[in-house]
């Protein structure tokens, strides 16, 4: 693979990118990649496609919100320290402001507004720009029969409900032992995997049903006191040690913020988690709106501060291995086999994604038109976003 290797640079047009994203980023990690991925690899040309995986598979093997650490790792690649800053804040902050505004209105109201109509008319398409990034990945990254067997395993894994970085640990190891590999070889590219660091979070298998039934168990305990020292740190643990998916971000606001410290109760935290689900940007400043109803705006802002400052450290440190390990052939074929791990994980939300977007026709054949669009005549995925946006809002006006 020949490197690609851009000028550093252009701060500001770093800060555009990344506000622009954070801004019309719905649907979740998956889909933010593959927006970060049109805007900066195909468009821009900031990174080689396959620089991009390998960035993929090295956050996949990190705590923290992946999206985020995507964009902070992209930040490093193309403005080195300050661009790093630059591209996390900047993907951060339009979700925080939205989720802060909401969480004043909850506050003030008991509710917040949502675009039902809007967000109806988003989901599809952008089930279309995650299917279409599964596709570019693969055909770049599944470069032999082996990988493509990898892949195809990994993702029946996925759909039977391993846990992803389960999933990807698991590709990475099998690649580094494939036949023809010297045993010497295997062992160092073993070696180049990540340690484990925090302990596995358990199965979310249950999911909602489950956590409700252990809400229902959970024996009375006496608040603990609110204080912004408090705060910071309860959600820099959660940051440090979160793998997984939404659920698993659940679980331990759940059991620390309901069931350690009895600052919310369970109807705050699942009306927080909603907040995050259906605002662009990462989901993790559902941390912004927990914090502002605990704490007010100062609340807000440390809170925000705790959760994604972990992934600023942990993308600084393990960003520049990522070039290592890829000119080493033995922990390149390690990477390999991260990256298509990552790749099968992506295509089961991709197939979670499609369902749950498109239920009648008019879901069906935005879809539809959006696919044509983007496989066949380009259109940039941030035009489609806003459009159907747009689309949405106005039916559910007229």
């Amino acid at each position: 693979m020949t490197a690609h290797r851009p000028e550093r640079g252009g701060l500001h047009e770093i800060a555009w990118v990344f506000l622009k994203l954070g801004t019309i980023g719905f649907g979740g990690p998956a889909a933010h990649i593959a927006l970060m991925e049109d805007e900066v690899v195909r468009r821009r040309g900031w990174l080689a496609r396959e620089e991009f995986l390998d960035l993929l598979a090295a956050t996949n093997m990190i705590p923290g919100p992946n999206s985020t650490e995507m964009a902070i790792h992209v930040g490093l690649r193309r403005g080195g320290a300050p661009g790093l800053l630059i591209a996390g804040f900047c993907f951060i902050l339009p979700a925080a402001l939205i989720v802060t505004g909401m969480a004043w209105s909850y506050v003030r109201y008991g509710s917040y507004p949502v675009a039902e109509s809007a967000l109806f008319a988003i989901k599809p398409v952008v089930a279309v720009i995650v299917i279409h990034a599964v596709w570019s990945f693969g055909r770049t990254a599944i470069r032999s029969r082996g990988l493509a067997m990898l892949a195809a395993a990994a993702l029946l894994a996925t759909v039977l409900g391993a846990h992803e970085l389960v999933v990807i640990g698991a590709a990475g190891v099998l690649a580094a032992l494939a036949p023809g590999t010297d045993p010497k070889d295997r062992a160092a590219g073993l070696a180049a995997l990540p340690p484990p660091g925090a302990a596995m979070p358990a199965s979310t298998a249950g999911g909602w049903s489950t956590i409700a039934l252990a809400a229902a168990a959970a024996p009375a305990a006496a608040a603990v006191p609110v204080t912004l020292s408090g705060l910071f740190l309860a959600f820099l643990k959660i940051g440090s040690v979160l793998f997984g998916s939404g659920y698993v971000l659940l679980a331990f606001l759940r059991g620390d913020l309901v069931e350690r410290f009895h600052w919310l109760t369970e109807s705050q935290l699942l009306d927080a988690v909603a907040v995050g689900q259906f605002t662009p940007g990462p989901l993790s400043t559902t941390a912004t709106f927990i914090g502002y109803l605990l704490a007010g705006l100062p609340g807000a802002g440390v809170a925000t501060l705790g959760m994604f400052l972990p992934s600023f450290v942990f993308v600084a440190i393990s960003g520049p291995l990522v070039p290592r390990l890829r000119r080493s052939p033995v922990a390149g074929r390690v990477l390999d086999g991260l990256v298509a791990g990552s790749l099968a994980v992506m295509a089961a939300v991709a197939f979670v994604l499609a369902r749950s977007a498109v239920l009648d026709w008019r879901t069906a054949l935005l879809a539809v038109i959006a696919g044509g669009l983007l496989f066949r005549l380009r259109v940039s995925s941030v035009w489609l976003v806003l459009g159907a946006g747009i689309v949405g809002a106005l039916a559910g006006f007229l």
